[in-house]
């Protein structure tokens, strides 16, 4: 079986270009995209969230799955990168872009809960942990990515990793599981107390 993608959203190249232009070396790989795009097509008229714009290659992702009824509002702290992603999706009704610190906002946020949390940045994830978890709906999917080991990590962060997991997996108001792809975790609100 093959898990490499055999849709990708129209704006992905021109995405790339920008992110190899701009020497920006995070974005989102395929099968991460991918599995993004199908959770956001299984949330109609969801409300979804992504911490960590980039320059919009999982905004991509996705606004690819979702239906015109879905909302995203996505999070980058850098102005300048989140600006590809803005210019790429200007026209798009359906995303609103939050320039800005993540952890700032999810403090600060007092709106509906998300239908998906996707955590592609350090707050959400490794900081501000539980009030990005209290935003995911009944039923919501929280989704982080970048967790199997790269040569760049900073000396800690294995450690910051395994107690991230560890966390997750312990909790008994989420279901979760791990998939090799990208080091993904995927968490799902239960509606048992």
């Amino acid at each position: 079986m093959d898990d490499i993608p055999s849709r990708f959203p129209v704006s992905l190249p021109a995405l790339r270009a920008a992110a190899r232009k701009a020497d920006f070396t995070r974005s989102s790989e395929e099968r991460t995209g991918s599995l993004l795009a199908v959770l956001a097509t299984a949330c109609p008229a969801g409300r979804i969230l992504e911490l960590g714009t980039g320059v919009g290659e999982g905004t991509a992702w996705l606004l690819s799955g979702m239906d015109s009824a879905s909302r995203l509002v996505t999070i980058e702290r850098d102005e300048v990168v989140q600006k590809v992603a803005r210019e790429q999706f200007v026209s798009d009704p359906r995303v609103t872009f939050v320039a800005g610190d993540a952890g700032a906002w999810l403090q600060d946020y007092d709106g509906e809960p998300f239908d998906l949390v996707f955590a592609d940045t350090w707050p959400g994830k490794f900081a501000h942990l539980e009030r990005a978890l209290a935003l995911v709906a009944v039923g919501g999917t929280y989704v982080i990515d970048d967790l199997d080991p790269r040569p760049d990590w900073p000396e800690d962060h294995a450690g910051a990793v395994e107690r991230l997991l560890a966390e997750l997996e312990g909790r008994e108001d989420f279901r979760s599981v791990r998939m090799a792809a990208s080091g993904l975790l995927l968490a799902v609100r239960s509606a048992r107390p």
